[in-house]
């Protein structure tokens, strides 16, 4: 787990780094005009979107994450580095586009990795482990860029935020290449285990569902599990209440622009988006652990949501300094919801692996439209208040927590059924 929260915090710093590089020259060198920072941040997730599945379904053939997820990061690692020799605006859209294309193995990989090796009463605090490397980032990612950009100012002739790009690019490449050595692959094929390990790690899966997570669960070829993914109408639902969050926690982007607006410099205004991350971390921690300990998902999902809804009310509400970081507390820590949304996600389609796995790749891709969507959510034009901004976010949430509790409804009712059919193994959907 701790390689993975390395890598996936180094995923997000190298996606994320043009917010800190525009208050720093971006913009100007690039001569960008309008909409063209808000399309640079969108069209990273077209390509995002167009190979998580493919991505997920080789993955689940070769059984070789310790290689493939690595082998991804390298090349993400260069073409981020490669950002910092752009010119125009044309050069950052397409660093950006196989920027996007390749780190979409990363994330739904590394949760079907989780899926392999850990039960669903276990997950929960997984999957807030892992997603603590995406809100790390973003108080880890400030605090580098503060940084390299406060002390690489000039240096070789370079603008700072070329530098940011060069330094972030590198130290990806450094870690994927120790990733290699560290990540393991599944229990079924993974060289270092002892037989005795490899029976314990199978044994356990097959007694979380009832039934093995091999090739005996596999039916139809490898096509198969696309076809039952795409046509389970539960994986739309969710995968359309995920888009509708996504969109809400579009924030993250520009939270260095928001916390620009409450008037201090931009060294300060950075280290200020640290606090409210690592507040979250915490509240993540707290509410997954809690979860699983529970077998509750939809209550504890959207208590976070309610919280954050809160948070953009009291930001549209004032134009405090005090008050709107206080906000920013609280709209931040929804990412604890989300963290147990992904949690559930992993839980609500257990079988046959090649299902799972082109189910986890689907619904995160196709969730990676509200980012293309919330890119343009934040025009500069709607600040400093940003109150159209917030009112999108408040009603995009909302329609998440209806949509999740029709979904709860659904696995309800599967949870009859399986009652009615008096089924032996004992398996029951996690609400």
């Amino acid at each position: 787990m701790s390689i993975l929260v390395a890598i996936y915090i180094l995923n997000y710093v190298d996606r994320n780094n043009v917010g800190a590089a525009r208050a720093r020259g971006f913009t100007t060198d690039l001569h960008l005009v309008g909409q063209q920072f808000a399309t640079l941040l969108s069209i990273l997730y077209v390509g995002y979107i167009i190979m998580q599945i493919p991505s997920n379904m080789f993955l689940n053939y070769i059984g070789k994450p310790s290689l493939y997820l690595p082998g991804c990061m390298i090349v993400w690692g260069v073409i981020s580095a490669l950002t910092g020799v752009t010119t125009n605006f044309v050069g950052a859209l397409l660093t950006r586009f196989f920027l996007g294309f390749v780190e979409a193995a990363f994330f739904p990989g590394a949760l079907f990795l989780i899926s392999k090796w850990y039960k669903r009463d276990e997950i929960g605090l997984r999957t807030a482990i892992l997603y603590c490397g995406n809100i790390i980032s973003n108080a880890f990612g400030a605090l580098l860029a503060s940084g390299i950009l406060g002390g690489m100012n000039g240096a070789l002739g370079h603008a700072p935020w070329r530098w940011l790009f060069y330094i972030e690019g590198a130290l990806t490449c450094f870690v994927a290449v120790c990733a290699i050595f560290i990540l393991p692959d599944f229990p079924a094929s993974t060289r270092w285990l002892t037989e005795e390990e490899r029976r314990l790690a199978l044994r356990r899966m097959k007694e979380d569902v009832g039934v093995g997570d091999q090739g005996e669960t596999e039916t139809g070829g490898t096509a198969h599990g696309l076809y039952l993914a795409v046509t389970d109408w539960r994986v739309w639902l969710f995968a359309l209440a995920m888009t509708a969050q996504v969109t809400a926690l579009s924030f993250n982007a520009y939270f260095p622009t928001l916390t620009a607006t409450l008037g201090y410099n931009p060294t300060v205004t950075l280290l200020l988006v640290a606090p409210p991350f690592v507040f979250t971390v915490i509240v993540a921690f707290w509410l997954s652990r809690r979860s699983d300990k529970k077998q509750e998902r939809f209550y504890h999902m959207i208590s976070s949501y309610i919280v954050g809804i809160i948070g953009f009310i009291i930001a549209i509400s004032t134009m405090n300094t005090a008050a709107r970081y206080v906000s920013l507390f609280l709209m931040a820590q929804s990412y604890a919801g989300f963290v147990v949304m992904y949690a559930w996600m992993n839980n609500s389609f257990p079988r046959p692996p090649s299902k799972r796995a082109v189910c986890l790749s689907l619904i995160n891709a196709f969730s990676q439209l509200g980012n293309i969507g919330g890119s343009y959510v934040w025009p500069s034009n709607w600040g400093p208040s940003y109150r159209y901004s917030y009112g999108i976010c408040i009603a995009c949430m909302g329609m998440t927590i209806v949509l999740s509790w029709v979904f709860r409804e659904a696995l309800r009712a599967l949870n009859r059924e399986l009652e009615e059919e008096d089924d032996d193994r004992g398996f029951r959907y996690i609400l």
